[in-house]
């Protein structure tokens, strides 16, 4: 199963941002998170089954940060959940796909995330993720 997880947008501030959503949709952010590998912090909203994560660098070396840099603020990536994470990244491998990760790592909402370069999927940087499950 292939699901949209979620639609990520880099912001300059993530305080303003959740303030004008909070009115925007009449429900504050249910998540707030720091991802400390990433240097971003980050805010979700979810409404109508489609979550939305706002990203605020936290260090100017972090992909967000660049990322605004270079293009402003707006859709940093899409995000799709998968079942087993280790085998589609070995399935995009094979079927030529440029992954950014070799290896799963912690991202937000308690997922394990990997990236694919958007130079293979036509300039949309895509996240796959799957839920960390607890034992």
């Amino acid at each position: 199963m292939i699901r949209v997880e979620h639609i990520g947008i880099a912001v300059k501030d993530l305080k303003q941002v959740n303030a004008l959503y909070r009115k925007l949709f009449d429900r504050p952010a249910y998540k707030s998170e720091k991802v400390e590998s990433e240097q971003v912090e980050t805010s979700f909203f979810e409404i109508g089954g489609t979550k939305i994560e706002f990203l605020e660098a936290s260090g100017q070396d972090s992909a967000i940060a660049r990322f605004i840099e270079k293009k402003g603020e707006g859709i940093h990536h899409l995000a799709f959940e998968v079942d087993d994470l280790i085998a589609e990244m070995s399935r995009l491998r094979a079927e030529g796909f440029q992954l950014i990760n070799d290896e799963p790592k912690r991202g937000a909402d308690n997922k394990l995330v990997c990236f694919i370069h958007p130079r293979s999927t036509q300039g949309v940087l895509v996240e796959l993720c799957q839920e960390i499950k607890e034992s």
